[in-house]
């Protein structure tokens, strides 16, 4: 087998800086008690302000006053991490997060389908640099050594037991994850590299330290076997993005919805499934909520779809108060069946599939202006359809012809003396409901060259009056 270890050394910070539209702009995290703030991580640009990690707020501030101060959230930390993690997951079916701010995946079975190493590593640096997440990457025979070769490398790649010996034996002790106490016992002993250790009989090892030292040595050189607790998809997502100022327009939140649809479609991606709605929550400044409803006809998970979806949607409302937070939540999470393309397209990038443009046009002009057609059990035109939202069933076929278009109202026809192509075809119907009718359908042809169907009301006690028209033909 082989494992990949993705370190994150600050993901804390790398989780504020992502929602920011000016990562750029000195900021640090800030814990601690009232009376003793202290600077958790800071980014490069504070660091140039002489502000570093460890540091007091009151000292920071004597140095500069020109930094964002941040509430350090350990809660955040963790979505980010279980966030990642799901990330991972579209890579591999084995994920664990065994350690803090790191995500173990087995690779071995993914190579088949992502290409040799380097290639996958190349794509896995790729989309975490796009997420924003700053990172070491490194692969190993087995997860606990790629960990520890985590703490000094980045970018290596050892691939055989011999090969994992000489590069762990040259590691220092303190980066091999032993606990404190035994870490300064071996360097009292003047051991500093792990070959040292392992250049000492093993028996020796046993009388003077506990058998917590042997069982990780033998399980970072892939001698034992390491159980694993792996990562399983929650089912269902959830975002939340503080703003670092007042929003009062909805094109100042665009920013903050593209990093939120995109973190989606990540998600999606990583369980394989997509997206029938989700929903946008808008936080006030007094305290009060704005939802915007984004529903979907088909399970998408696009990330460019989705944010188009969201913008149309949000651009329609109205912001009443100033927004500090924006949120979005997504449940329906159905299976992921891509689009049938063909090979070879014309025009690949003048085409849009026509699910995508029905949800752009619906997110543009509301849910009621674009709808699908079901055919109704009714032999009356005007009630043979029925508008729905979504219809996979195709429309009943009737044994005669048809016109594509039929008019909202009947209106009678201009031309006197039309050519009768076909007809009289009889509908009676409706006397159930108080619309009873009854007509003679015709096929007329104009001078023009027009077909159009038209009827003529039919009663016993008064002669046949003026044709209506109902429909025209293509």
């Amino acid at each position: 087998m082989r494992w990949v270890c993705i370190v994150l050394p600050q993901l804390a910070l790398d989780a504020v800086l992502r929602a920011r539209d000016n990562p750029e702009a000195p900021l640090a995290l800030i814990s601690g008690t009232p009376q003793r703030r202290v600077l958790q991580a800071v980014n490069d640009a504070a660091r140039e302000l002489g502000l570093k990690p460890g540091q007091s707020l009151t000292t920071a501030l004597a140095l500069s006053r020109e930094f964002i101060q941040v509430e350090y959230d350990h809660s955040a930390i963790a979505n980010w991490h279980q966030f990642l993690a799901a990330w991972a997951y579209s890579f591999s079916s084995q994920v664990s997060l065994r350690y803090p701010r790191a995500v173990l995946l087995e690779i071995e079975s993914s190579l088949a389908l992502f290409g040799p190493w380097p290639r996958f590593e190349a794509r896995l640096r790729s989309e975490l640099t796009a997420l924003g997440f700053r990172h070491r990457l490194v692969a190993a025979p087995n997860p606990v050594a790629a960990r520890m070769l985590a703490n000094a490398y980045d970018g290596l790649a050892v691939s055989d037991s011999q090969a994992l010996h000489e590069v762990l034996g040259a590691m220092p002790l303190s980066r091999l994850g032993l606990d404190s106490k035994t870490a300064s016992s071996l360097a009292r002993m003047g051991l500093r590299r792990l070959h040292d250790v392992l250049a000492l009989p093993r028996h020796t090892l046993a009388k003077r330290f506990d058998a917590a030292l042997l069982l990780h040595l033998d399980t970072l050189l892939g001698q034992r076997a390491v159980a694993l607790d792996c990562y399983q998809p929650p089912e269902h997502f959830e975002i939340r993005i503080e703003l670092n100022f007042d929003v009062e327009s909805t094109q100042a939140l665009l920013f903050p919805l593209r990093r939120l649809t995109a973190d989606l479609a990540a998600f999606l991606a990583g369980r394989d499934s997509g997206v029938l709605g989700f929903v946008l929550h808008l936080e006030h400044v007094d305290g009060t909520r704005s939802q915007v409803d984004v529903g979907l006809l088909s399970a998408e998970r696009e990330p460019n779809l989705l944010f188009e979806l969201a913008r149309g949607r949000l651009e329609r409302l109205v912001v009443h108060a100033p927004v500090r937070a924006i949120s979005l939540q997504a449940k329906d999470l159905p299976a992921f069946v891509p689009e049938h393309r063909e090979l070879f397209d014309e025009r690949p990038q003048q085409s849009v599939p026509w699910a995508q443009l029905r949800e752009r046009l619906r997110a543009r002009l509301g849910d009621d202006a674009v709808h699908g057609i079901q055919a109704h059990a009714d032999h009356r035109p005007e009630c043979a359809w029925l508008a729905k939202e979504s219809s996979k069933a195709p429309p009943v076929a009737a044994n005669a012809a048809r016109p594509g278009w039929l008019l909202a109202e009947a209106q009678p026809l201009r031309e006197r003396a039309p050519q009768v192509l076909a007809g009289p075809e009889r509908i009676e119907s409706g006397w159930w409901d108080g619309g009873d009718i009854r007509r003679d359908y015709y096929l007329l042809q104009t001078r023009s060259g027009q077909r159009v169907w038209a009827y003529r009301s039919v009663s016993s006690s008064e002669e046949a009056g003026p044709f209506m028209v109902q429909g025209w033909f293509s």
